[in-house]
């Protein structure tokens, strides 16, 4: 089951997060962006309340939350209900799919990556942010999150995690660039982006799946 329950009653909290840690955010999105095709047919998986979707002109979003859809859809996204293991969508229908902080909340991370395998373009990419729990700047990050309501029932994965996940849905070509090397409450402005992985707590990696 979709662990959604936190998501559906504090949307509202959860968009007021963004506004609290701008300068994280705005380093997270501009990491996304270095990796994010610049055309064709988007779709962000888990696109909660757009924050991603919207700035970086994902047109089409797909989640779970009911109450995080409706936001989103107040920025422009087509946003559909559903969840990632069983997307709604036709085969080869999008030219990239998006996936910012998504898979720690899977219930069956592989099997998401292999619909998106499915519904993805020969050629199409696909594009994750997530927080590298392998990485000391990465654990200090999530240590200190663990314990809020968004993030109790999460599962936090390694760059080797995803990178094995990636391959075994058949996804190649990776590329990797990173962010976040200080702790939260350090960061004040718009941290550099980084090629590779292993020392920024924000990692951002694109597969190519066709």
């Amino acid at each position: 089951m979709a662990r959604t329950a936190p998501f559906e009653a504090h949307s509202g909290r959860y968009d007021k997060w963004f506004l609290r840690h701008e300068a994280v955010y705005r380093s997270e999105l501009l990491a996304v962006r270095a990796l994010l095709p610049w055309k064709g047919m988007g779709l962000e998986i888990g696109v909660g309340t757009g924050r991603f979707a919207a700035p970086l002109g994902v047109p089409v979003g797909i989640d779970p939350a009911a109450a995080m859809l409706s936001r989103s859809r107040q920025r422009g996204i087509k946003a559909v209900q559903g969840v990632a293991e069983a997307l709604p969508f036709a085969d080869q229908t999008f030219d990239y799919v998006l996936m910012v902080i998504v898979l720690s909340f899977l219930d069956d991370a592989k099997a998401a990556l292999v619909e998106i395998r499915r519904i993805l373009a020969p050629g199409g990419v696909l594009v994750i942010g997530f927080l590298d729990h392998g990485c000391p700047t990465g654990r200090d990050y999530l240590t200190r999150r663990a314990h809020e309501l968004f993030f109790r029932e999460a599962t936090f994965y390694t760059v080797a995690g995803v990178e094995r996940l990636l391959a075994e849905a058949g996804f190649h070509d990776l590329c990797w660039v990173q962010t976040l090397s200080r702790p939260p409450e350090e960061i004040t402005g718009i941290e550099p982006i980084r090629p590779g992985h292993g020392d920024g707590a924000f990692v951002v990696v694109r597969g190519v799946g066709g």
